[in-house]
């Protein structure tokens, strides 16, 4: 699936470059709020089509909680560290933390509010983010907890990273997984706003 994604950035890239002028190019540059509208709706579904999510919440009570809005601090509180590193301006670099790994919604939303480049960097800083929470999953579990694994994987515990955690983790830690991945991928669209409505000024 990344590779799938990254594929499909760069062939937008060569069309872009190309085939400026083209009409099929024009026409998707201006559904974009439409492709935007339509990943919000598929994101809804899924959410909603977790079977017993409230069910599950209720049983966990605050123990559910603790670990998504650890994921959503810690990602906000290193997008403010990287915005003092690179001089990016607070608005966008928190925003794009503020995705925690979904770099699709992240690349649309990011690209329609700021231009292409910084959603560029949207799709792929979280891309990147997927990819080495594959890679360290087996030694966060080794060196630390289950906890950390889910922090590493962000609003990804869910789906796509979900079979590593089901992996090298227990029953209970899964559970708590695609938990944390609908708690994360329910508050993206919410921070990504924040963060613009914030620092955006």
């Amino acid at each position: 699936m990344a590779i799938l994604a990254l594929l499909a950035l760069l062939l937008g890239a060569f069309c872009g470059h190309f085939w400026q002028e083209n009409a099929i190019v024009d026409a998707f540059l201006a559904s974009d709020g439409l492709f935007l509208n339509l990943l919000m709706v598929s994101v809804g579904i899924g959410i909603g089509q977790q079977s017993g999510i409230w069910q599950k919440i209720r049983q966990y009570h605050v123990k559910a909680l603790v670990i998504p809005l650890g994921v959503i601090l810690g990602s906000l509180a290193g997008g403010l560290a990287a915005c003092w590193i690179t001089g990016y301006p607070l608005a966008e670099g928190t925003a794009i933390a503020s995705c925690m790994g979904w770099y699709s919604l992240g690349g649309v939303t990011i690209g329609a509010l700021s231009g292409e480049a910084y959603g560029s960097v949207a799709f792929l800083s979280n891309l990147l983010r997927e990819l080495l929470s594959f890679f360290s999953i087996p030694l966060l579990i080794k060196f630390l907890n289950p906890a950390a694994c889910i922090a590493a994987a962000g609003a990804t515990s869910e789906d796509t990273t979900l079979p590593m955690m089901m992996k090298y983790t227990d029953e209970e830690s899964v559970v708590l997984s695609v938990l944390n991945g609908a708690i994360c991928s329910a508050f993206v669209p919410v921070l990504i706003n924040a963060c613009y409505s914030i620092w955006g000024a």
